[in-house]
C-alpha cells in the first residue's frame, strides 16, 4: 500500500540571496522526496519564501523600497536557485499569497476559539522619537550577563536571551534614541498547556531524530514551555482575525510554519487531491520537517503545539531532519564577513551534479562541515569523473559500439545491484544520507573492477560472446545507477536514461533492452 509522505522544507527569509548553507540544510528534503517517489509513494514536498517579519522590513528600509518589492525580488531569486539545484518541490510558494493569508487566518481563529490564545498586557520597549513599539530585532542593549552590546533578541557573544527588564534604556536601531518601557497589549499562545503532550510526542517519535534535534527539544522541555506572543506591532504581514487587533500583524513564526499546511492545501486544490491525506491522523501520513539546527524548536515544539491547538485530528510531525552548519573556508557564513557566496553563483560556475553530491557526501549532516572549492574539485575529479563518469564513458562509448549488445547479465553482479538498492534505501529512510552516497559509489567501484577484470578490449578480439556479456552487464549496472543516484544527482541520472532509452525510473532492478542505439554519448562530468 502506498504511503502518504509529507516533506516540509524550511522557508528562507526574503531578505537576501540563499547561500550554500541554506542548500546544505534543505537538500535532505529533496533526497527523501525523490526516493519515496521512486518507491511509488504519494509524496507532497512543499516550501516557500518567508515574506514577512522584521528582516524583510529592515532590508526594505535600507534599500528605500517597500517590503513587498523586497519580498518579490528575493522570492524569485530563491525559486531560481532551488530550481537550478534540482529541488523537486511539488509547490514552492510564498507567505504573501492571498491563499496563504486567508488559510492562516482561519487556522488562527480556530486556535483562538478553542481558548488557546489569550490577551496579555505587559511592558515593551517603546521609541518615543519613532512613536512605535520595537521588536527585539529593532533594539540594541548591553547584555546584563557579559556586558557586550547586542541586538535584544539574543546576545551575539554569550547567547543570553534577554528578558523584558533588560530592554530598559535600550537603543532604537532605526533612530539611535534611548527607549522606554510602556504597557502594550498582545495576544499570546498558551504553549505551556502543551508541555505534557509534547513530551509524550517526543518520547514516541525521536528515534530517527538527529542528536541536535533531541538535545535542543529536550532542553526547552526541561526548562518548561513558556507562552509566546502571536501578535506584534507591524504594518507588513498577516492580519489578526480578532476584534481590536486591526493595527497588529501575526508573528512570523506562527504563520510561516502554518505554510506547510497552506501549501499542501493549495497544491491539492490545483491537482484535485485531498490535502487531509497528508495531515490528518486517520490517514496515518509520514511527516518530515527539514531545516537547519537553528530552526529545530519551531518545528519540534511550536508547530506541533499549533497542530494540537486546532483540535482537528492533525497528525504530528514524525521526524525532524535538522542539519548542522556549513562553514566556508573554515569560517562561519556571515554577512559582515561577506563569505556567504550566493548559491546561484556557485551552481552556475560548477554545475548542479557535483555540487549536490559533494554537499550530501561532505555536508553538515551530523556535525558542522567545511566547504572549500578545492574539496569540491577533488570530489568531482576523483569520485565522479574518474569513477562514475569513466564507467559510463568507457562502456557506452566503446570503440565501434553502436548499440547495447545482446548479452547475459552476470548473476553475481545482479545480486550486488539488488543488495545496493536495499542498503541505500535503508540508509535514506534512516537519514544516513552521506553513508547512502558512499554505498551507491561502492556499486560504481564494483562495476569498474568487473570491467577491468573482464578486459572487454581483449574479449572483443578473442571471445565476442563474452564481450557482449560484459558490455551488457555494465550497461545494466549503469541503468540501475540512474535509479540509485536519482535522489542525489537527478540531472546526471536523467542523462543516463536518455542514453539507454529508459522511460521509467523506479527503486527496483531494471534491465536494458538489447539493440538500444547508443547515440550522442557525452561525458557525464567534466574535469574541473
Amino acid at each position: 500500500m502506498n504511503r502518504n509522505i509529507l516533506i516540509g522544507g524550511a522557508w528562507p527569509y526574503a531578505n537576501s540571496d540563499m547561500h550554500l548553507g541554506h542548500i546544505a540544510g534543505l537538500i535532505s528534503g529533496d533526497i527523501l522526496a525523490r526516493y519515496y517517489r521512486l518507491q511509488g509513494d504519494n509524496v507532497m514536498f512543499v516550501s516557500g519564501t518567508d515574506c514577512h517579519g522584521t528582516p524583510i522590513t529592515e532590508r526594505a528600509k535600507k534599500e528605500k523600497k517597500s517590503p513587498k518589492e523586497i519580498a518579490e525580488y528575493y522570492h524569485s531569486r530563491d525559486k531560481e536557485t532551488l530550481e537550478k539545484f534540482d529541488f523537486s518541490y511539488d509547490l514552492y510558494t510564498n507567505t504573501d499569497t492571498d491563499f496563504h493569508k486567508k488559510a492562516v487566518m482561519d487556522m488562527f481563529k480556530k486556535i483562538y476559539d478553542n481558548g488557546y490564545i489569550y490577551e496579555k498586557i505587559e511592558p515593551q520597549a517603546f521609541c518615543e522619537k519613532c512613536n512605535k513599539f520595537l521588536s527585539d530585532r529593532e533594539l540594541k542593549i548591553t547584555c546584563p550577563k557579559c556586558g557586550e552590546e547586542t541586538k535584544a533578541e539574543q546576545c551575539d557573544s554569550c547567547g543570553y536571551v534577554p528578558v523584558i527588564e533588560d530592554m530598559k534604556d535600550g537603543i532604537c536601531l532605526e533612530c539611535g534614541s534611548k527607549t522606554v518601557l510602556r504597557d502594550n497589549k498582545n495576544l499570546y499562545l498558551k504553549l505551556s498547556e502543551f508541555q505534557k503532550d509534547i513530551e509524550n510526542y517526543v518520547q514516541e517519535n525521536d528515534k530517527l531524530w538527529r542528536v541536535n534535534a533531541k538535545n535542543e527539544t529536550n532542553k526547552y522541555l526541561k526548562q518548561g514551555l513558556v507562552d509566546r506572543a502571536v501578535t506584534r506591532d507591524l504594518d507588513w504581514g498577516v492580519d489578526i482575525p480578532v476584534p481590536n487587533y486591526e493595527s497588529k500583524k501575526m508573528y512570523v513564526w506562527i504563520e510561516a510554519v502554518m505554510g506547510y499546511i497552506t501549501a499542501t492545501m493549495k497544491k491539492c486544490e490545483e491537482t484535485g487531491q485531498d490535502w487531509e491525506k497528508f495531515w490528518k491522523e486517520k490517514y496515518n501520513p509520514i511527516i518530515y520537517m527539514v531545516h537547519g539546527k537553528d530552526n529545530i524548536v519551531f518545528h519540534s515544539i511550536i508547530f506541533n503545539a499549533l497542530l494540537l491547538a486546532m483540535k482537528e485530528d492533525y497528525h504530528l510531525v514524525n521526524t525532524i531532519v535538522s542539519s548542522e552548519y556549513l562553514n566556508i573556508n573554515d569560517e562561519k557564513i556571515s554577512k559582515s564577513k561577506g563569505n556567504g557566496v550566493p548559491a546561484l553563483e556557485l551552481v552556475d560556475k560548477y554545475g548542479v551534479n557535483s555540487l549536490r553530491f559533494h554537499l550530501i557526501n561532505n555536508g553538515p549532516e551530523k556535525k558542522d562541515s567545511n566547504f572549500t572549492e578545492d574539496a569540491l574539485i577533488a570530489t568531482n575529479n576523483g569520485e565522479l569523473l574518474n569513477k562514475f563518469g569513466n564507467l559510463v564513458n568507457r562502456t557506452l562509448k566503446f570503440k565501434e559500439l553502436e548499440e547495447v549488445p545482446s548479452g547475459k547479465l552476470d548473476e553475481e553482479i545482479k545480486e550486488k545491484i539488488i543488495h545496493t538498492y536495499k542498503e541505500v534505501g535503508n540508509l535514506i529512510e534512516t537519514l544516513e544520507f552521506k553513508e547512502a552516497t558512499n554505498k551507491a559509489m561502492e556499486l560504481v567501484e564494483i562495476a569498474n573492477k568487473y570491467y577491468d577484470e573482464q578486459k572487454p578490449w581483449v574479449q572483443k578480439k578473442e571471445d565476442l560472446e563474452e564481450f557482449n556479456n560484459t558490455i551488457y552487464t555494465c550497461s545494466v549496472i549503469i541503468a540501475n545507477l540512474s535509479n540509485i543516484f536519482e535522489p542525489f544527482m537527478p540531472s546526471a541520472c536523467e542523462q543516463i536514461r536518455k542514453y539507454l532509452k529508459i522511460k521509467n525510473k523506479s527503486w527496483d532492478l531494471i534491465e536494458v533492452t538489447a539493440g538500444t542505439k547508443l547515440e550522442n554519448i557525452a561525458p557525464l562530468f567534466v574535469r574541473m
